[in-house]
């Protein structure tokens, strides 16, 4: 048979028919059998191309027809480009995929860095208590996400897994959707939905290794130095070696570069996403995921992050690419790594460990200034800010929601619910990306687990409130959107602290956290400006907890002489593990 004279990798449906192109470097021949020809491994024989691609154009596919390629007459493989597979017991079988769906949104543009907030779900447990969740359940909670005042959410990660439960960061098929989840139009509807209500969808993407050696990609064209070692799309040597198994991909191939190049593309294009979030970047950049070993440090992943982010930058201007790295890496967000943002450790880490802390007088000031004030790159928008994660709340990490990790076995209680509330303020407020995770904003103490709904039967709707209205502000008041920040000197000795934010021509913004059980009915710290300033956000409010105190905290006059390196203060009254927002 003649190659195909039609463009594109794996099975591209066309009116006539159906053209297929693989890559197989090391076949000796190479077919497709599927129900368009009784799965023949005879009828269909792919033209070598050059370069180790081959394909052909096969007039009796059609939509829905499943099939695989066979190599030198006996590998039976599924296709690495698949954008349906189908799982029957243990036989997994590609599907020739629709290409073809009506969008009703129209045109949707991703709000800029700065007036971004980010909810992070798991389809599989976002809306999943009357049953299995779906990217079609998960739309009767978009409503929640817009009403709480998100215009993002980030889904983790939906490519193709083995079986029907997962995180979905053990990937098999990376161009598939995940079946169980509804496949390729069900995300679709999602993604449209999504836009309609003005919320942005950032996909989890994972580059960094595949699940395991029962994938199709391993040893895909029978080629092998080594049984353990995993072929054609694999490094084949000490590199291939990852957390997760000898199955980290050869990133000095370019053919290997260009499949993960097109899977990005595939997202932002096809599919209408409107950023990507990169599964441990650091396992990309370095066999053992650390910081400038020139002995581990792997330049092709480097090299292709960059030209993969550059690709999407040419073709979609204004996508997000985020990186979870998690080493505090500059590179990342830099030239050389071609981010847009990335994930903040040193943010969640130290504000959760103070923010556990038993004993007021141990917690450390300083480092809270110190996480407030931290950037990248000069750019205070280059970090994403959160206290909860799937990781960070994971049942398999053994880690636990913020109320538990604060009091545990009583993450509803006072000190809980005050405490929890005081770090979702900071996170609200602090320079960054804002995100939270599923569940977050209704005071869930319970784990993340695959198996395990989101229990909104048993939501509490004021704390719910409380991320709602802090959520509104984030956006609405321009002063939490700029670049500008001035911390004022923490109160060591009393717990308390504050921080102004401004944007050119924006509000002004003073915000003020007391991490201690004390409340202060008169307090003084500095303002940025004179005048009146009057209370947006108290977070003590009766409103937001029926044991919440709603310490009175009302409008001040802010005049000289100044204190704080301010130029002029006022008295204020703050409640215990409160954070208060002042504008003028």
């Amino acid at each position: 048979m003649a190659a195909s004279n039609r463009g594109g990798m794996g099975a591209v449906v066309f009116d006539d028919g159906v053209s297929f192109r693989v890559w197989a470097p090391n076949a000796r021949s190479v077919a497709v059998a599927g129900d368009f020809n009784q799965w023949s491994k005879d009828a269909d024989h792919l033209t070598h191309e050059g370069g180790g691609y081959w394909s052909t154009f096969a007039g009796f596919a059609r939509v829905r027809h499943r099939y695989k390629f066979v190599i030198d007459g006996w590998i039976w493989k599924n296709d690495p480009y698949a954008r349906e597979v189908h799982e029957e017991g243990e036989q997994t079988n590609s599907i020739i995929a629709e290409g073809w769906f009506e969008w009703q949104s129209g045109e949707f543009q991703i709000a800029p860095w700065n007036e971004l907030l980010i909810y992070e779900l798991h389809i599989g447990t976002f809306n999943a208590e009357l049953g299995p969740g779906t990217f079609r359940t998960a739309i009767d909670k978009l409503d929640h996400v817009r009403d709480l005042g998100f215009n993002a959410v980030e889904i983790m990660a939906a490519g193709e897994f083995p079986y029907d439960r997962s995180w979905g960061y053990n990937p098999a098929y990376i161009f598939a959707i995940e079946s169980s989840f509804g496949g390729p139009n069900a995300f679709r509807a999602f993604v449209d939905a999504a836009h309609a209500r003005g919320i942005a969808v950032i996909m989890d993407v994972v580059y960094n290794h595949f699940a395991d050696k029962k994938l199709d990609l391993w040893q895909f064209d029978g080629w092998r130095i080594d049984p353990e070692k995993g072929g054609i799309y694999f490094y084949n040597d000490w590199r291939s070696h990852t957390p997760w198994g000898e199955s980290r991909p050869d990133y000095g191939r370019c053919e290997v570069q260009q499949y993960f190049r097109d899977n990005a593309m595939r997202w932002v294009v096809q599919r209408g996403c409107d950023g990507l979030r990169w599964d441990a970047t650091n396992y990309i950049r370095d066999v053992d995921g650390n910081n400038d070993n020139a002995g581990t440090r792997l330049d092709d992943g480097w090299s292709m992050m960059r030209w993969i982010n550059q690709e999407i930058t040419w073709a979609k201007p204004g996508k997000i690419s985020i990186a979870e790295d998690m080493q505090g890496n500059e590179d990342v967000t830099g030239e050389k790594g071609g981010f847009d943002a990335q994930w903040d450790s040193g943010f969640l880490h130290p504000l959760r460990e103070e923010l556990k802390k038993s004993d007021d007088a141990s917690r450390d000031m300083g480092r809270i200034r110190a996480l407030i004030e931290r950037t990248y790159n000069g750019d205070r928008f280059r970090r994403v800010i959160y206290t909860e994660s799937h990781d960070e709340v994971a049942f398999t990490n053994g880690k636990l929601r913020v109320p538990e990790d604060i009091w545990f076995g009583n993450g509803t209680q006072w000190a809980a619910r005050k405490r929890s509330t005081l770090g979702a303020a900071l996170v609200f407020t602090a320079p960054g990306i804002p995100m939270i995770f599923q569940g977050q904003e209704l005071l869930a103490t319970e784990q993340f687990h695959d198996d395990r709904p989101v229990r909104w039967s048993q939501a509490n709707w004021q704390i719910a409130a409380l991320y709602r209205d802090l959520a509104r502000l984030r956006r609405s008041l321009r002063g939490l959107c700029g670049q500008g920040l001035h911390v004022l000197p923490p109160h060591d000795a009393t717990k308390v602290i504050a921080f102004h934010r401004w944007m050119q021509g924006g509000d002004d913004v003073l915000v003020v956290l007391n991490f201690s059980s004390v409340a202060y009915p008169s307090y003084r710290i500095g303002f940025p400006r004179e005048g009146w300033w009057h209370v947006r956000f108290n977070s003590d409010a009766r409103a937001y907890s029926d044991v919440f105190g709603d310490f009175p905290s009302g409008s001040v006059f802010a005049s000289a002489p100044g204190q704080d390196e301010c130029e002029f203060a006022a008295e204020i009254s703050i409640g215990a593990y409160t954070a208060l927002i002042f504008t003028q």
